[in-house]
């Protein structure tokens, strides 16, 4: 095989906090990614959610035993899977939006606490112009807190 047989490889990317922020719409309180570890176009996604005591949800979730929401931590993995979206269809800037349509099979494993470093991995599982599907999964170290497949519509703004 020669050179010009090869398919050049995927080259990852990675975003601080204002790269997400350039992405996603999303602002504090309910911005849930905080940094893009690698982001593969077309593929996939590794992001982190660094789970902080002053959270606002800890105040009544729950009192003496804090626990992220399992809604909060599938809107984290969403949110990720919309920064892999944007980058990988050209959306930043178009007035696109990314939009949940369904949550399937939500499994929660693992507590979610104060103190923790949320990786969150989604992988699409399906990309079409307007409806996408993905698996993702939020880790804790090697332990799987959150599990779930889910389908987001491309939309104007």
């Amino acid at each position: 095989m020669d050179e010009t047989d090869q398919t050049p490889a995927a080259v990852p990317l990675a975003f601080d906090i204002t790269g997400v922020m350039a992405a996603l719409p999303h602002r504090y309180p309910l911005l849930l990614v905080d940094r893009v570890v690698e982001l593969i176009a077309g593929e996939r996604i590794h992001a982190i959610k660094a789970v902080s005591m002053n959270e606002q949800f800890f105040q009544g979730h729950f009192p003496g035993r804090p626990i992220m929401p399992g809604v909060l931590q599938i809107e984290a993995l969403a949110q990720a899977a919309g920064v892999l979206a944007v980058e990988t269809l050209g959306l930043a800037g178009t007035g696109k939006l990314v939009y949940f349509m369904a949550i399937e099979e939500a499994k929660f494993r693992t507590p979610v606490e104060p103190g923790c470093l949320l990786d969150l991995h989604v992988v699409f599982t399906q990309k079409r112009a307007r409806v996408c599907k993905f698996a993702g999964k939020a880790m804790l170290g090697d332990k799987i807190a959150t599990e779930v497949s889910f389908t987001a519509m491309i939309a104007d703004s």
